[in-house]
């Protein structure tokens, strides 16, 4: 879906990201989830923003992925504790998808729903490779991620000196 139909689901993306995102190594709280949709209609503005949302039979929200092609101007490489090279860290607003957030409740976690999500996310995706955060601490999220053929470049507080350290993980899709 686009950014003004994610806008309207937003209180699935809601559900899907406080309930995953409140269990460790994140430990997310009220706050926490406010401060990541006060950022998600901003986010879903993106003409390149693209969300996908998988529900049950009954409608319930199972999990959720969305991101965007990130702009020349973008922050997400001036965040790494190391610098990476020149050639790696250019962005012309077509080159680098920004996977923001990917996400599976609990009980629906270990059936494949994630990696059809993030498939689903990036069919017909017009940029050279995906760029994401992971908390190293979400040792599935993180080997998923390899497993899919992501690797790591680099380290991240992506929200300031108080964020905990993110690994940097990219995907070359051409």
């Amino acid at each position: 879906m686009g950014g003004s139909a994610a806008v309207r689901a937003e209180e699935a993306f809601r559900t899907v990201y406080a309930e995953a995102f409140a269990e460790p190594p994140y430990d997310e709280g009220e706050d926490d989830v406010a401060a990541a949709f006060r950022r998600f209609p901003v986010q879903a503005r993106d003409r390149t923003f693209r969300a996908v949302l998988a529900r049950c039979e009954d409608g319930e929200p199972v999990g959720m992925a969305y991101g965007f092609t990130l702009g020349p101007g973008t922050g997400w490489w001036d965040e790494l504790t190391e610098p990476v090279p020149e050639d790696m860290r250019r962005e012309d607003g077509h080159r680098t998808f920004g996977l923001m957030e990917l996400a599976v409740r609990g009980p629906w976690r270990g059936q494949g729903v994630a990696r059809r999500l993030h498939g689903t996310l990036l069919d017909g995706v017009d940029a050279e490779r995906v760029l994401l955060n992971v908390h190293p601490g979400s040792a599935a999220a993180s080997a998923a991620y390899r497993a899919w053929g992501y690797r790591k470049v680099g380290e991240a507080r992506p929200w300031g000196e108080s964020a905990d350290l993110h690994d940097v993980m990219l995907l070359a899709l051409r």
